[in-house]
């Protein structure tokens, strides 16, 4: 059974906690292995690195980093979403603090009890613990988890923060020299944006901005997008072509987005007296792609792709529709009935020579109602 999109972007954000817990553990025992290979010198509270013990804390470990992913990306990071990064990365050393506390515990308990073969609740055993928990080891291992705690914690927020997949391209050297893709494109922008700021004031009208985006967050991964560029009110989503036809995963994002944010109605019109809707457009093409910039790296796009794009958003508002898509796109997308085109005829665009034929997409079960309206 395959994994859903949001199923695959939380694993995405999940398996690097426990890879980079197993790299710094692995490293660790390298470093004591290599420094006492007779394992002559341990302390009669420290567990001997027999390749079963290796084996259990190599496991252990990387499945604590993922409990940890787990914890952060479901909960913690929640908690802490309107903090500032200091307090963000204290707050959460001190509430993680407490649940390796418990988990060093079990752990102990469990390898101490493999390696006598005695229950883990047995006196010996506990004794044992009580002698490792004032030793140098102790505070060596805490060290170790802490320090592994606070390089999957930068880790989480530098990827959060410079978005979907592009610290893994970095990292992977995957656009460090450009590469010529064929792109889909969605821009989106809000309507009537600089009336609701004039209304809101800058303060008000970010913190309307910060939720409108996030209610949009769902819908854009579970049909694969990636969040290109937030401009002010617009947010630009791109699809690699193959990916994105596949169940016309483009369009389907349109009409999630739009169910998404009328579910936040109440919660918009309470908190700012406005209710925010948005129109969008869609085209494709060759774009390069590639790593750009001196003082302040980035993922760069490229390619007539991007400006016509925005100019067929430019034509919502005069054709009073809501979502558009250039006509070579429509030969490349196999609709369904659920949805239907209307053929707005060719339109020439701002700065460019040639003009281009654009459709209007609407849901077929609201087209049919506007249609049945309109003969009444």
């Amino acid at each position: 059974m395959s994994l859903s999109a949001k199923n695959k972007y939380y694993l995405k954000r999940i398996l690097p906690f426990g890879i980079i817990w197993l790299s710094i553990a692995a490293l660790i025992m390298w470093s004591q292995y290599a420094v006492n290979p007779e394992q002559t010198d341990i302390i009669e509270s420290d567990v001997p690195l027999t390749p079963s013990i290796v084996i259990f804390a190599s496991i252990s470990i990387f499945i604590v980093g993922c409990i940890v992913g787990c914890i952060e990306v479901f909960i913690v990071n929640k908690l802490f979403i309107r903090q500032s990064f200091p307090k963000k990365i204290i707050g959460k050393l001190f509430l993680y603090t407490i649940v390796l506390s418990v988990l060093v515990l079990i752990l102990y308990l469990l390898a101490a009890s493999i390696v006598s073969n005695e229950s883990m609740f047995s006196e010996k055993i506990w004794n044992e613990y009580v002698e490792f928990f004032s030793s140098i080891t102790h505070i060596s291992t805490w060290i170790q988890l802490l320090f592994s705690l606070l390089a999957s914690l930068l880790y989480a927020e530098v990827s959060e923060n410079l978005g979907q997949n592009i610290l893994y391209n970095f990292f992977t050297g995957r656009y460090h020299k450009p590469v010529d893709e064929n792109r889909i494109f969605m821009f989106v922008d809000m309507k009537d944006s600089t009336t609701i700021a004039e209304k809101l004031g800058h303060k008000t009208y970010f913190k309307l901005l910060r939720d409108y985006y996030r209610s949009f967050s769902d819908a854009i991964l579970k049909n694969y997008g990636e969040v290109y560029q937030y401009v002010g009110d617009e947010i630009v989503i791109t699809w690699k072509l193959d990916k994105s036809l596949k169940n016309n995963r483009c369009v389907e994002c349109f009409f999630d987005m739009k169910t998404a944010l009328q579910k936040q109605q109440k919660n918009f019109e309470k908190k700012y007296d406005t209710i925010p809707d948005f129109k969008a457009a869609l085209h494709f093409g060759q774009v390069t792609t590639g790593e750009i910039g001196a003082l302040k790296k980035d993922i760069f796009f490229t390619g007539d792709v991007l400006n016509t794009t925005s100019r067929i958003l430019g034509l919502t508002s005069a054709l009073q529709e809501d979502f558009l898509l250039s006509e070579p796109l429509s030969r490349k997308l196999k609709l369904s009935e659920a949805f239907t085109l209307k053929d707005l005829g060719a339109k020439g665009l701002k700065g460019k020579s040639k003009s281009i034929k654009v459709f209007a997409v609407h849901e077929a079960a609201k087209a049919s109602l506007k249609s049945t309206a309109y003969e009444v």
